[in-house]
């Protein structure tokens, strides 16, 4: 693995659909198996009515549910300001039915939330052993994630609707889809949906895989999750991924933490 080769795909990836998770890289970028998706963390018996009678949080209620330092044990949260933010009208499909994936790759929310927070968390550095070589000691320097969370609240179900139309988009566009994002042209392989994350109403996962300028492909991690009446969305890219393609976990730690503050 060449350190070349992580920063021109990590960078690649930040320029294009990845640029909110490029802009929290900061000095360090200097340079899911098939299965069932969107199942409810329960039962889902009553997922549809309990999002449809939960009002919208308060902007005040949002931000103090939004994920804060002091909820993670390892590497940090900082806030993405607007300056560093990308609007809906930036983000284009290639397809209607696929702009919902798009949206939530770039960490977009979806239909007319009433409020929204993003939050961005960089995994804290891994040591290598030592007796690593030199091109292990990069390899553990790259590996680490860094997520984007998107919080978007709603009124009259409008967190349910949002669920549904990523669900129906993740089986509709599985074979791949293209979309453009501030202007740079971004185009997803596949997608392919997974386990859905725990602690959630409903959640749908998935792993996209991106492909990079010079035509490597490599994957990023998006869940989709509700909460009563807010849509939490993670998007997840692991640097050392980026350059070698090689598949990795999702940060369950991240969405544990962001879910447990929803109540």
């Amino acid at each position: 693995m060449r350190l070349t080769v992580i920063r021109r795909a990590a960078l690649a990836a930040s320029a294009a659909a990845l640029a909110l998770l490029g802009t929290a890289c900061g000095s360090s970028d200097d340079g899911g198996g098939d299965g069932d998706a969107g199942k409810a963390a329960g039962d889902g018996k009553d997922g549809g009515t309990s999002a449809a009678a939960a009002p919208a949080l308060t902007a005040a209620e949002l931000e103090k549910a939004a994920l804060a330092q002091a909820d993670v044990k390892n590497g940090k949260v900082t806030e993405v300001s607007a300056a560093d933010d990308v609007a809906k009208d930036k983000v284009k499909g290639d397809k209607a039915e696929c702009e919902p994936l798009a949206f939530a790759e770039t960490g977009v929310p979806l239909g007319e939330p009433a409020v929204t927070v993003k939050r961005s968390w960089t995994e804290g550095a891994k040591k290598p052993s030592g007796d690593a070589g030199t091109e292990e000691a990069i390899g553990a320097a790259f590996d680490l994630d860094k997520a984007l969370v998107t919080l978007a609240t709603y009124d009259d179900g409008g967190a349910e609707a949002v669920l549904k139309d990523v669900k129906e988009a993740a089986g509709t566009c599985a074979g791949g889809f293209t979309f453009t994002a501030m202007g740079e042209p971004a185009k997803i392989a596949k997608v392919a949906q997974g386990e859905a994350t725990g602690g959630a109403d409903e959640a749908v996962a998935m792993t996209m895989t991106m492909v990079g300028e010079d035509g490597d492909e490599f994957p990023v991690k998006v869940s989709v999750t509700r909460k009563g009446s807010t849509v939490a969305t993670f998007t997840v890219l692991n640097l050392a991924a980026a350059g070698t393609g090689e598949d990795f976990p999702f940060p369950t730690e991240i969405s544990d933490a962001q879910l447990a503050k929803l109540g």
